[in-house]
């Protein structure tokens, strides 16, 4: 049972035999030294007589579910962020309500730490005709998480990344909403490899320039900023803004081809962590977290780096699509009865590519029950036609 037969990108077929899983704690031993948000993925409802292309169907029990596995490994929510599918499937009103039910549940967790995504995507980018169109729907989608008694993220607007014709106009909209907002936020700056509409964001399409227009507003609104997240692939270019940050503004990583060395840090500093990644890999997170914070860095870097081959994979370009990758480990992992995504999305991604991400999830030892994902596997072969 523990050997299957696995699809090559060249269109054959090759033996694959399982390998024991590593163990982790099942939920956080120590305090970490480090912040760690975990974007979450959603449940689809596979049930719901919807139709999956244009509507969104949520098992709120398993996805709830989830962000309680998530606070027991010790890790914090973002909540409605691109993992969830926010732009790709996941609407406003849903999104809304997701929040809702995820700040419902962290009030009866001890310390549960949850933060939600504000944005603008109610407002087509194509509907969008002023800056002032933009800074409404900034506001309206605060104002009611704040109503919510919710923590706010920041996220990157793509009604934004159409209308503004300069760096004043992101200056402009930046400034009018963090001088309302009533508790600090987090600013998300995700690049376009994730989403390609956000393209020229800040104003620039050199990151070098427009890390120069996130730092002005950053300095000027520092009482009111928690931190800033960024989502550019090249940690160089964190850590070069990560060491212009004013102090008590956090750098969060949003890196998932270098997140293991942001995070231990170096003389100069560190980032704590705000990853899609964080939901494949959690148990494996949690642990090197725990380490880390009792001042064993080999020991957290053993954990990790298993898991950055499988990271890159899952986040390979085109980089947008690498919520499929996540919701296949959750399936493989008994987390979720099904590999069915909101929008269809689970057809992103080729067999060859999920058949990849199950060899390396198993090199990482992060398949928790060999023989149920094995079996899981086969019924996805099965489906496309190989006996595995």
């Amino acid at each position: 049972m523990n050997v299957i037969q696995l699809p090559t990108s060249k269109g054959t077929l090759e033996e694959f035999q399982l390998s024991a899983p590593r163990t982790f704690p099942k939920q956080a031993q120590t305090p970490f030294n480090r912040i760690a948000y975990s974007a979450a993925h959603v449940v689809a409802d596979p049930r719901a007589d919807v139709d999956p292309w244009l509507d969104c169907a949520i098992d709120w029990d398993t996805t709830i579910g989830y962000r309680l596995h998530l606070w027991r490994l010790g890790l914090g929510v973002a909540e409605a962020m691109d993992t969830a599918q926010r732009g790709m499937g996941l609407d406003w009103p849903t999104s809304l309500e997701l929040i809702r039910r995820s700040i419902d549940a962290a009030r009866d967790v001890p310390g549960a730490l949850l933060a939600s995504g504000a944005g603008t995507d109610h407002l087509a980018p194509q509907d969008a005709t002023s800056i002032a169109d933009v800074i409404h729907a900034y506001e309206e989608q605060v104002s009611a998480i704040e109503r919510l008694g919710g923590r706010i993220i920041l996220m990157a607007s793509r009604a934004l990344a159409r209308v503004a014709r300069s760096p004043d106009d992101y200056l402009r909209v930046y400034e009018r909403i963090l001088s309302q907002v009533r508790e600090p936020v987090i600013l998300h700056w995700l690049g376009d490899m994730f989403d390609p509409a956000l393209a020229g964001y800040w104003g620039h399409d050199d990151p070098m320039a427009a890390m120069e227009v996130a730092l002005a507003v950053i300095h000027s609104y520092a009482a009111k900023i928690d931190g800033v997240k960024i989502s550019l692939l090249d940690k160089d270019k964190e850590i070069a803004m990560r060491r212009r940050l004013p102090p008590g503004v956090r750098m969060y990583t949003g890196d998932d081809f270098n997140y293991a060395e942001l995070i231990a840090g170096d003389a100069s500093g560190h980032s704590d962590a705000l990853l899609g990644i964080f939901d494949a890999i959690a148990p494996a997170a949690s642990a090197a977290l725990a380490v880390l914070a009792a001042g064993d860095r080999a020991q957290f870097d053993a954990i990790l780096e298993p898991t950055v081959p499988l990271s890159r994979h899952i986040f390979q370009a085109p980089t947008r699509y690498y919520k499929t990758g996540v919701v296949f480990m959750a399936y493989l992992n008994g987390l979720q009865d099904h590999f069915v995504m909101v929008g269809g999305q689970q057809s992103t991604r080729s067999l060859p590519h999920l058949a990849q991400l199950f060899r390396l999830a198993d090199r990482a030892g992060l398949l928790t029950d060999p023989p149920r994902a094995a079996a899981r596997m086969r019924t996805l072969l099965a489906l496309h036609g190989i006996d595995g």
